[in-house]
Protein backbone atom coordinates (compact mmCIF):
# COMPACT_ATOMS: atom_id res chain seq x y z
CA UNK A 1 0.00 0.00 0.00
CA UNK A 2 1.37 3.50 -1.01
CA UNK A 3 2.51 5.64 2.18
CA UNK A 4 0.88 8.59 2.87
CA UNK A 5 3.71 10.97 1.88
CA UNK A 6 3.74 9.30 -1.75
CA UNK A 7 0.38 9.35 -1.74
CA UNK A 8 0.17 13.75 -1.30
CA UNK A 9 2.75 14.03 -3.50
CA UNK A 10 1.02 12.16 -6.38
CA UNK A 11 -2.10 13.71 -5.38
CA UNK A 12 -0.66 17.61 -5.57
CA UNK A 13 1.54 16.74 -8.55
CA UNK A 14 -1.81 15.91 -10.29
CA UNK A 15 -3.80 18.69 -9.34
CA UNK A 16 -0.37 21.00 -10.71
CA UNK A 17 -0.76 19.47 -13.69
CA UNK A 18 -4.57 19.49 -14.12
CA UNK A 19 -3.86 22.99 -13.19
CA UNK A 20 -1.16 23.89 -16.15
CA UNK A 21 -3.10 21.63 -18.99
CA UNK A 22 -6.57 23.44 -18.41
CA UNK A 23 -4.51 27.04 -18.13
CA UNK A 24 -2.48 26.11 -21.23
CA UNK A 25 -5.80 25.10 -23.24
CA UNK A 26 -7.42 28.09 -22.34
CA UNK A 27 -4.72 29.95 -23.57
CA UNK A 28 -4.65 28.68 -26.85
CA UNK A 29 -8.72 29.06 -27.14
CA UNK A 30 -8.45 32.55 -26.45
CA UNK A 31 -5.23 32.74 -28.85
CA UNK A 32 -2.95 33.81 -26.29
CA UNK A 33 -0.13 31.35 -27.10
CA UNK A 34 2.30 32.17 -30.37
CA UNK A 35 0.89 29.87 -32.68
CA UNK A 36 -2.69 29.97 -31.83
CA UNK A 37 -1.93 33.74 -32.61
CA UNK A 38 -0.14 33.35 -35.18
CA UNK A 39 -2.36 30.81 -37.12
CA UNK A 40 -5.61 29.35 -35.02
CA UNK A 41 -6.90 27.48 -32.32
CA UNK A 42 -7.57 24.65 -33.93
CA UNK A 43 -3.62 24.70 -35.54
CA UNK A 44 -2.21 25.08 -32.16
CA UNK A 45 -4.64 22.20 -30.55
CA UNK A 46 -3.54 20.17 -33.07
CA UNK A 47 0.44 20.32 -33.40
CA UNK A 48 0.79 20.62 -29.07
CA UNK A 49 -1.13 17.47 -28.49
CA UNK A 50 0.36 15.52 -31.83
CA UNK A 51 3.52 16.70 -30.61
CA UNK A 52 2.87 15.45 -27.01
CA UNK A 53 1.71 12.00 -28.23
CA UNK A 54 4.79 11.52 -30.65
CA UNK A 55 7.15 12.85 -27.89
CA UNK A 56 5.66 9.49 -25.56
CA UNK A 57 6.79 7.72 -28.30
CA UNK A 58 10.57 8.95 -28.43
CA UNK A 59 10.85 8.88 -25.11
CA UNK A 60 9.54 5.41 -24.71
CA UNK A 61 10.74 3.76 -27.66
CA UNK A 62 14.61 4.42 -26.21
CA UNK A 63 14.25 2.62 -23.19
CA UNK A 64 12.42 -0.28 -25.13
CA UNK A 65 15.22 -0.09 -27.72
CA UNK A 66 17.97 0.40 -25.47
CA UNK A 67 17.01 -2.47 -22.73
CA UNK A 68 16.15 -5.60 -25.37
CA UNK A 69 19.59 -4.85 -27.13
CA UNK A 70 20.54 -7.53 -25.03
CA UNK A 71 17.44 -10.02 -25.02
CA UNK A 72 17.78 -12.44 -27.93
CA UNK A 73 14.95 -11.30 -30.32
CA UNK A 74 13.93 -15.21 -30.92
CA UNK A 75 11.84 -15.39 -27.61
CA UNK A 76 9.54 -12.84 -28.79
CA UNK A 77 9.42 -13.04 -32.50
CA UNK A 78 6.16 -14.50 -32.49
CA UNK A 79 4.25 -12.68 -29.21
CA UNK A 80 5.70 -9.63 -30.52
CA UNK A 81 6.19 -9.17 -33.92
CA UNK A 82 6.28 -5.40 -34.72
CA UNK A 83 8.56 -5.18 -31.98
CA UNK A 84 10.73 -8.02 -33.30
CA UNK A 85 10.90 -6.05 -37.05
CA UNK A 86 12.10 -3.10 -34.84
CA UNK A 87 14.41 -4.72 -33.19
CA UNK A 88 16.19 -5.99 -36.02
CA UNK A 89 17.03 -3.21 -37.57
CA UNK A 90 18.15 -1.86 -34.58
CA UNK A 91 20.38 -3.92 -33.70
CA UNK A 92 22.12 -4.53 -36.93
CA UNK A 93 25.18 -2.91 -37.22
CA UNK A 94 25.84 0.42 -35.73
CA UNK A 95 21.92 1.32 -36.26
CA UNK A 96 20.78 1.81 -32.79
CA UNK A 97 24.31 4.43 -32.11
CA UNK A 98 22.23 6.16 -35.49
CA UNK A 99 19.07 6.54 -33.89
CA UNK A 100 20.24 7.59 -30.56
CA UNK A 101 21.35 10.80 -32.41
CA UNK A 102 18.71 11.15 -34.73
CA UNK A 103 16.33 10.54 -31.61
CA UNK A 104 18.10 13.21 -29.79
CA UNK A 105 17.10 15.94 -32.34
CA UNK A 106 13.55 14.87 -32.45
CA UNK A 107 13.15 15.63 -28.40
CA UNK A 108 14.41 19.14 -29.03
CA UNK A 109 12.38 19.98 -32.14
CA UNK A 110 8.88 18.18 -30.80
CA UNK A 111 9.64 20.56 -27.63
CA UNK A 112 10.47 23.42 -29.63
CA UNK A 113 7.22 22.66 -31.17
CA UNK A 114 4.84 22.38 -27.93
CA UNK A 115 6.61 25.76 -26.66
CA UNK A 116 5.96 27.45 -30.07
CA UNK A 117 1.64 25.59 -29.34
CA UNK A 118 1.00 26.35 -25.92
CA UNK A 119 4.11 29.21 -24.67
CA UNK A 120 1.89 32.33 -23.59
CA UNK A 121 2.56 35.14 -25.73
CA UNK A 122 3.83 38.10 -23.81
CA UNK A 123 1.13 39.80 -21.33
CA UNK A 124 -0.95 36.85 -21.97
CA UNK A 125 -4.24 37.08 -19.63
CA UNK A 126 -6.94 34.40 -18.74
CA UNK A 127 -9.30 34.01 -16.44
CA UNK A 128 -8.28 36.89 -14.16
CA UNK A 129 -5.31 35.16 -12.74
CA UNK A 130 -3.38 37.17 -10.14
CA UNK A 131 0.12 38.40 -11.42
CA UNK A 132 2.09 36.48 -9.43
CA UNK A 133 0.21 33.15 -10.70
CA UNK A 134 0.82 34.35 -14.64
CA UNK A 135 4.72 35.02 -13.33
CA UNK A 136 4.71 31.62 -12.55
CA UNK A 137 3.02 29.62 -14.71
CA UNK A 138 3.26 31.40 -17.75
CA UNK A 139 6.30 33.88 -17.25
CA UNK A 140 8.67 31.26 -15.84
CA UNK A 141 6.87 28.49 -17.96
CA UNK A 142 5.65 25.73 -15.26
CA UNK A 143 2.38 25.37 -16.76
CA UNK A 144 4.65 23.70 -19.68
CA UNK A 145 6.99 22.75 -17.63
CA UNK A 146 4.66 20.37 -16.06
CA UNK A 147 3.09 19.25 -18.91
CA UNK A 148 5.73 18.36 -21.41
CA UNK A 149 7.74 16.46 -18.48
CA UNK A 150 4.87 14.45 -16.88
CA UNK A 151 2.47 13.70 -20.36
CA UNK A 152 4.85 13.75 -22.64
CA UNK A 153 8.09 12.43 -20.82
CA UNK A 154 8.23 10.58 -17.79
CA UNK A 155 5.36 8.80 -18.05
CA UNK A 156 6.34 6.53 -21.34
CA UNK A 157 9.71 6.08 -19.64
CA UNK A 158 8.50 4.68 -16.85
CA UNK A 159 6.33 2.14 -18.66
CA UNK A 160 9.01 1.67 -21.00
CA UNK A 161 11.20 0.82 -18.61
CA UNK A 162 9.17 -2.27 -17.42
CA UNK A 163 7.62 -3.05 -20.43
CA UNK A 164 9.64 -2.62 -23.45
CA UNK A 165 7.95 -5.44 -25.95
CA UNK A 166 4.32 -4.30 -25.38
CA UNK A 167 5.68 -0.47 -25.51
CA UNK A 168 7.05 -0.59 -29.14
CA UNK A 169 4.83 -3.50 -30.87
CA UNK A 170 2.73 -0.78 -33.23
CA UNK A 171 3.60 0.80 -36.21
CA UNK A 172 3.80 4.00 -34.76
CA UNK A 173 6.89 2.39 -32.82
CA UNK A 174 8.62 1.79 -35.90
CA UNK A 175 7.37 5.36 -37.66
CA UNK A 176 9.52 6.87 -34.57
CA UNK A 177 12.15 4.62 -35.53
CA UNK A 178 12.52 5.43 -38.93
CA UNK A 179 12.33 8.85 -38.56
CA UNK A 180 14.79 9.04 -36.27
CA UNK A 181 17.02 7.44 -38.71
CA UNK A 182 16.26 9.35 -41.19
CA UNK A 183 17.52 12.38 -39.64
CA UNK A 184 20.67 10.63 -38.97
CA UNK A 185 20.91 9.60 -42.63
CA UNK A 186 20.40 13.23 -43.65
CA UNK A 187 23.60 14.39 -42.43
CA UNK A 188 22.22 17.07 -40.25
CA UNK A 189 23.90 16.04 -37.53
CA UNK A 190 27.21 14.46 -38.57
CA UNK A 191 29.37 17.05 -37.48
CA UNK A 192 28.73 15.22 -34.11
CA UNK A 193 31.04 12.68 -35.96
CA UNK A 194 33.60 14.65 -35.88
CA UNK A 195 33.40 15.09 -32.02
CA UNK A 196 33.33 11.73 -31.56
CA UNK A 197 36.19 11.23 -33.43
CA UNK A 198 38.01 13.79 -31.43
CA UNK A 199 36.94 12.54 -28.09
CA UNK A 200 38.15 8.86 -28.81
CA UNK A 201 41.43 10.14 -30.51
CA UNK A 202 42.39 12.68 -27.51
CA UNK A 203 41.33 9.66 -24.89
CA UNK A 204 43.44 7.37 -26.82
CA UNK A 205 40.40 4.86 -26.73
CA UNK A 206 39.33 2.77 -29.89
CA UNK A 207 36.12 3.46 -31.21
CA UNK A 208 34.23 0.24 -31.52
CA UNK A 209 32.40 -0.35 -34.86
CA UNK A 210 30.08 -3.49 -35.39
CA UNK A 211 30.30 -2.67 -38.88
CA UNK A 212 32.87 -2.97 -41.69
CA UNK A 213 35.27 -0.20 -42.67
CA UNK A 214 33.38 2.02 -45.36
CA UNK A 215 33.89 1.98 -49.30
CA UNK A 216 35.50 4.74 -50.18
CA UNK A 217 32.25 5.91 -52.18
CA UNK A 218 30.33 5.87 -48.40
CA UNK A 219 33.81 7.75 -47.24
CA UNK A 220 32.93 10.16 -49.57
CA UNK A 221 29.10 10.14 -48.90
CA UNK A 222 30.24 10.20 -45.02
CA UNK A 223 32.55 12.96 -45.69
CA UNK A 224 30.61 15.26 -47.42
CA UNK A 225 27.51 15.15 -45.08
CA UNK A 226 30.20 16.23 -41.96
CA UNK A 227 30.77 19.07 -44.01
CA UNK A 228 27.39 19.98 -44.80
CA UNK A 229 26.45 19.98 -40.53
CA UNK A 230 29.15 21.97 -40.15
CA UNK A 231 28.10 24.58 -42.51
CA UNK A 232 24.53 23.91 -41.21
CA UNK A 233 25.08 24.02 -37.61
CA UNK A 234 28.02 27.47 -38.58
CA UNK A 235 24.80 29.24 -40.23
CA UNK A 236 22.49 28.13 -37.50
CA UNK A 237 25.08 29.98 -34.79
CA UNK A 238 25.21 32.65 -37.08
CA UNK A 239 21.54 33.31 -37.45
CA UNK A 240 21.11 32.91 -33.75
CA UNK A 241 23.81 35.36 -32.45
CA UNK A 242 22.87 38.03 -34.88
CA UNK A 243 18.98 37.71 -33.66
CA UNK A 244 20.23 37.61 -29.88
CA UNK A 245 22.74 40.39 -30.22
CA UNK A 246 19.89 42.92 -32.46
CA UNK A 247 17.12 42.08 -29.96
CA UNK A 248 14.75 39.76 -32.05
CA UNK A 249 14.37 36.68 -30.02
CA UNK A 250 11.38 36.06 -28.11
CA UNK A 251 13.31 37.01 -25.34
CA UNK A 252 11.58 38.48 -22.48
CA UNK A 253 11.22 42.94 -23.06
CA UNK A 254 13.78 44.88 -21.32
CA UNK A 255 16.32 42.31 -20.98
CA UNK A 256 19.61 43.49 -22.34
CA UNK A 257 21.47 41.54 -25.31
CA UNK A 258 24.32 40.79 -23.40
CA UNK A 259 22.22 39.32 -20.54
CA UNK A 260 20.06 37.02 -23.36
CA UNK A 261 23.85 35.82 -24.61
CA UNK A 262 24.98 34.88 -21.68
CA UNK A 263 21.55 32.84 -20.42
CA UNK A 264 21.88 31.37 -23.44
CA UNK A 265 25.56 30.45 -23.28
CA UNK A 266 24.49 29.05 -19.60
CA UNK A 267 21.59 26.95 -20.72
CA UNK A 268 23.61 25.16 -23.24
CA UNK A 269 26.27 24.30 -20.68
CA UNK A 270 23.80 23.42 -18.25
CA UNK A 271 21.65 21.05 -20.52
CA UNK A 272 25.26 19.54 -21.68
CA UNK A 273 25.99 19.07 -17.82
CA UNK A 274 23.11 17.13 -17.46
CA UNK A 275 23.23 15.19 -20.06
CA UNK A 276 26.86 14.15 -19.63
CA UNK A 277 26.01 13.17 -16.11
CA UNK A 278 23.65 10.72 -16.92
CA UNK A 279 26.43 9.28 -18.88
CA UNK A 280 29.01 9.40 -16.74
CA UNK A 281 26.94 8.05 -13.67
CA UNK A 282 25.85 4.92 -15.30
CA UNK A 283 29.42 4.04 -16.79
CA UNK A 284 30.67 4.18 -13.02
CA UNK A 285 27.65 2.28 -11.33
CA UNK A 286 29.29 -1.12 -11.20
CA UNK A 287 33.05 0.19 -10.63
CA UNK A 288 34.42 -0.16 -7.54
CA UNK A 289 34.78 2.46 -5.07
CA UNK A 290 37.89 2.79 -5.40
CA UNK A 291 37.49 3.05 -9.32
CA UNK A 292 35.58 6.22 -8.94
CA UNK A 293 38.42 8.57 -8.48
CA UNK A 294 40.33 10.22 -6.20
CA UNK A 295 39.26 13.80 -5.50
CA UNK A 296 37.08 14.90 -3.27
CA UNK A 297 34.37 15.81 -5.82
CA UNK A 298 34.14 12.62 -7.26
CA UNK A 299 34.05 10.97 -3.58
CA UNK A 300 30.91 13.46 -2.70
CA UNK A 301 29.16 13.09 -5.62
CA UNK A 302 29.59 8.70 -5.50
CA UNK A 303 28.82 8.73 -1.21
CA UNK A 304 25.67 10.99 -2.33
CA UNK A 305 24.75 8.66 -5.56
CA UNK A 306 25.00 5.52 -4.29
CA UNK A 307 24.70 5.47 -0.79
CA UNK A 308 21.89 3.52 0.80
CA UNK A 309 19.63 1.17 -1.45
CA UNK A 310 20.73 3.38 -4.41
CA UNK A 311 17.64 5.17 -4.96
CA UNK A 312 19.46 8.04 -5.80
CA UNK A 313 20.29 7.24 -9.53
CA UNK A 314 16.95 7.09 -10.55
CA UNK A 315 15.96 9.83 -8.30
CA UNK A 316 18.83 11.74 -10.51
CA UNK A 317 17.06 10.48 -13.31
CA UNK A 318 13.91 12.13 -12.80
CA UNK A 319 15.29 15.24 -11.27
CA UNK A 320 17.33 15.86 -14.54
CA UNK A 321 14.28 15.14 -16.52
CA UNK A 322 12.16 18.18 -15.47
CA UNK A 323 16.10 20.39 -15.34
CA UNK A 324 16.47 19.21 -18.74
CA UNK A 325 12.95 20.21 -19.93
CA UNK A 326 12.46 23.19 -18.31
CA UNK A 327 16.28 24.24 -19.33
CA UNK A 328 14.66 23.45 -23.24
CA UNK A 329 11.86 25.86 -22.82
CA UNK A 330 14.34 28.35 -22.20
CA UNK A 331 16.29 28.04 -24.84
CA UNK A 332 13.52 27.58 -27.18
CA UNK A 333 12.72 31.43 -26.38
CA UNK A 334 16.02 32.53 -26.60
CA UNK A 335 16.68 31.18 -29.89
CA UNK A 336 13.01 31.88 -31.56
CA UNK A 337 13.07 34.62 -33.99
CA UNK A 338 10.95 37.24 -33.65
CA UNK A 339 11.43 40.15 -36.32
CA UNK A 340 9.12 43.46 -35.45
CA UNK A 341 6.45 44.15 -37.68
CA UNK A 342 7.35 46.34 -40.61
CA UNK A 343 11.14 45.18 -40.12
CA UNK A 344 12.50 43.33 -43.41
CA UNK A 345 13.50 39.47 -42.88
CA UNK A 346 16.31 38.44 -41.37
CA UNK A 347 19.76 38.26 -43.94
CA UNK A 348 17.32 39.36 -46.76
CA UNK A 349 15.45 35.98 -47.08
CA UNK A 350 11.93 34.89 -48.46
CA UNK A 351 9.00 34.68 -46.32
CA UNK A 352 9.08 30.97 -46.16
CA UNK A 353 12.54 30.68 -44.58
CA UNK A 354 11.96 33.65 -42.63
CA UNK A 355 9.41 31.24 -40.61
CA UNK A 356 11.58 28.31 -40.76
CA UNK A 357 13.70 30.70 -38.46
CA UNK A 358 10.58 31.77 -36.52
CA UNK A 359 10.04 28.23 -35.57
CA UNK A 360 12.83 27.71 -33.35
CA UNK A 361 13.90 24.89 -35.51
CA UNK A 362 17.78 26.20 -35.68
CA UNK A 363 18.06 26.74 -31.93
CA UNK A 364 17.15 23.08 -31.48
CA UNK A 365 19.76 21.78 -34.15
CA UNK A 366 22.40 23.78 -32.28
CA UNK A 367 20.83 22.48 -28.85
CA UNK A 368 21.30 19.31 -30.42
CA UNK A 369 24.54 19.25 -31.36
CA UNK A 370 26.50 21.38 -28.81
CA UNK A 371 24.16 21.12 -25.64
CA UNK A 372 23.27 17.56 -26.00
CA UNK A 373 25.55 14.70 -28.00
CA UNK A 374 28.84 16.67 -27.95
CA UNK A 375 28.55 16.97 -23.69
CA UNK A 376 27.25 12.58 -24.03
CA UNK A 377 30.31 11.87 -26.31
CA UNK A 378 32.79 13.58 -24.04
CA UNK A 379 31.22 12.22 -20.56
CA UNK A 380 31.59 8.77 -22.61
CA UNK A 381 35.39 8.30 -22.68
CA UNK A 382 35.97 10.40 -19.46
CA UNK A 383 33.20 9.60 -16.98
CA UNK A 384 36.07 9.79 -14.02
CA UNK A 385 36.55 13.87 -14.80
CA UNK A 386 32.68 14.47 -14.69
CA UNK A 387 32.75 13.05 -11.14
CA UNK A 388 35.48 15.00 -10.28
CA UNK A 389 33.88 18.31 -11.18
CA UNK A 390 32.49 20.06 -8.60
CA UNK A 391 29.25 21.75 -10.55
CA UNK A 392 28.85 18.00 -11.30
CA UNK A 393 27.51 17.21 -7.44
CA UNK A 394 26.13 20.63 -7.20
CA UNK A 395 23.45 19.83 -9.93
CA UNK A 396 23.17 16.21 -8.48
CA UNK A 397 22.16 17.95 -5.14
CA UNK A 398 19.63 20.33 -7.01
CA UNK A 399 17.92 17.04 -9.40
CA UNK A 400 17.84 15.45 -6.10
CA UNK A 401 15.79 17.71 -4.06
CA UNK A 402 13.45 18.30 -7.64
CA UNK A 403 12.43 14.74 -7.04
CA UNK A 404 11.90 14.84 -3.17
CA UNK A 405 9.50 17.55 -3.40
CA UNK A 406 7.18 14.69 -5.31
CA UNK A 407 5.90 18.03 -8.12
CA UNK A 408 6.38 15.09 -11.09
CA UNK A 409 5.00 12.07 -8.53
CA UNK A 410 2.12 12.43 -11.16
CA UNK A 411 3.64 10.90 -13.57
CA UNK A 412 3.49 7.84 -11.56
CA UNK A 413 -0.20 8.11 -11.76
CA UNK A 414 -0.45 8.69 -15.82
CA UNK A 415 2.12 5.64 -16.11
CA UNK A 416 -0.34 3.69 -14.54
CA UNK A 417 -3.49 4.69 -16.02
CA UNK A 418 -1.91 4.63 -19.27
CA UNK A 419 -0.82 0.87 -18.69
CA UNK A 420 -4.23 -0.11 -17.74
CA UNK A 421 -5.65 1.40 -20.67
CA UNK A 422 -3.18 0.00 -23.24
CA UNK A 423 -2.88 -3.80 -21.31
CA UNK A 424 0.99 -3.17 -20.71
CA UNK A 425 2.34 -6.12 -19.12
CA UNK A 426 5.90 -6.50 -17.99
CA UNK A 427 8.27 -8.21 -20.41
CA UNK A 428 9.18 -11.29 -17.75
CA UNK A 429 5.27 -12.27 -18.46
CA UNK A 430 6.04 -13.17 -22.38
CA UNK A 431 9.85 -13.67 -22.09
CA UNK A 432 10.85 -15.01 -18.64
CA UNK A 433 13.13 -13.26 -16.03
CA UNK A 434 17.16 -13.20 -17.23
CA UNK A 435 17.70 -16.23 -15.60
CA UNK A 436 14.75 -18.39 -16.63
CA UNK A 437 16.31 -17.16 -20.73
CA UNK A 438 19.73 -18.36 -19.71
CA UNK A 439 18.43 -21.74 -18.30
CA UNK A 440 17.00 -22.22 -22.19
CA UNK A 441 19.81 -21.80 -23.89
CA UNK A 442 18.75 -18.19 -24.77
CA UNK A 443 20.04 -15.94 -22.25
CA UNK A 444 21.34 -11.91 -22.84
CA UNK A 445 23.85 -11.13 -24.41
CA UNK A 446 25.15 -7.51 -23.18
CA UNK A 447 27.95 -7.78 -26.69
CA UNK A 448 24.88 -5.93 -28.85
CA UNK A 449 24.63 -2.86 -26.38
CA UNK A 450 27.57 -0.80 -27.43
CA UNK A 451 29.55 1.40 -24.71
CA UNK A 452 32.09 3.16 -24.01
CA UNK A 453 34.14 6.06 -25.15
CA UNK A 454 32.19 7.37 -28.28
CA UNK A 455 28.50 6.25 -27.51
CA UNK A 456 25.70 7.67 -25.96
CA UNK A 457 23.77 4.72 -25.09
CA UNK A 458 22.00 5.79 -22.09
CA UNK A 459 19.14 3.75 -19.96
CA UNK A 460 16.61 5.00 -18.10
CA UNK A 461 16.18 3.66 -13.86
CA UNK A 462 12.55 4.67 -13.18
CA UNK A 463 11.65 1.54 -11.72
CA UNK A 464 13.89 1.44 -8.99
CA UNK A 465 12.48 5.02 -8.10
CA UNK A 466 8.93 3.57 -8.04
CA UNK A 467 6.23 4.07 -5.31
CA UNK A 468 6.02 1.46 -2.79
CA UNK A 469 3.46 -0.48 -4.53
CA UNK A 470 5.35 -0.46 -7.67
CA UNK A 471 8.97 -1.36 -5.88
CA UNK A 472 7.03 -4.42 -4.27
CA UNK A 473 6.29 -6.51 -7.64
CA UNK A 474 10.21 -6.12 -8.17
CA UNK A 475 10.99 -7.37 -4.40
CA UNK A 476 8.88 -10.33 -4.90
CA UNK A 477 10.98 -11.41 -7.60
CA UNK A 478 14.78 -11.34 -7.41
CA UNK A 479 15.39 -12.29 -10.95
CA UNK A 480 13.47 -9.73 -11.81
CA UNK A 481 15.54 -7.26 -9.74
CA UNK A 482 18.63 -8.93 -10.58
CA UNK A 483 17.35 -8.40 -14.81
CA UNK A 484 16.95 -4.72 -14.56
CA UNK A 485 20.09 -4.12 -12.75
CA UNK A 486 21.84 -6.49 -15.20
CA UNK A 487 20.85 -4.34 -17.99
CA UNK A 488 22.79 -1.40 -16.70
CA UNK A 489 25.95 -3.29 -16.36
Amino acid sequence: MTDPCTAFKGFYSICLLIFSIVSIMGLIAYEQTNLSSAASPVVAYLAIWGGMLWLTMVEGSQGSLVGLAPVNRELYKDSHPITYKCTAVANKGDNLDRYLMGRQFMVCMIVFLINISGGPIGGAEIWGYPDWLKTLFFTVGLSMIFFTCMVGQLNSQVNASLCMLDYINNYFAIFTFWTAMAIEFSGLLHSSYLVQMMVCALSGQEMISKEEPRSAGANVFFWARCLMSLAVLGYCCTVTLVCIFTDRTTMWEGVPPIITFVIFILLLCTVGMLEGMQIAFFAVAKLQASERGDSKFAKMTCDLLFKGAGNNLPGFMIGRQLSVVSCMFFVARVTSVSIPEGEPNLFGVSDGVQGLFNTGLLGALMLTIIGSITWQLVASAYPISFLNNPVTYVFLRITLFFEATGICSGAWVLAACHKKLAGFQRDEVYIGTAEERAQKAMGDDSAHLARGAGHIVKLPGFADNAPNSLKKLLKSDPAVAKYIDDAVQ
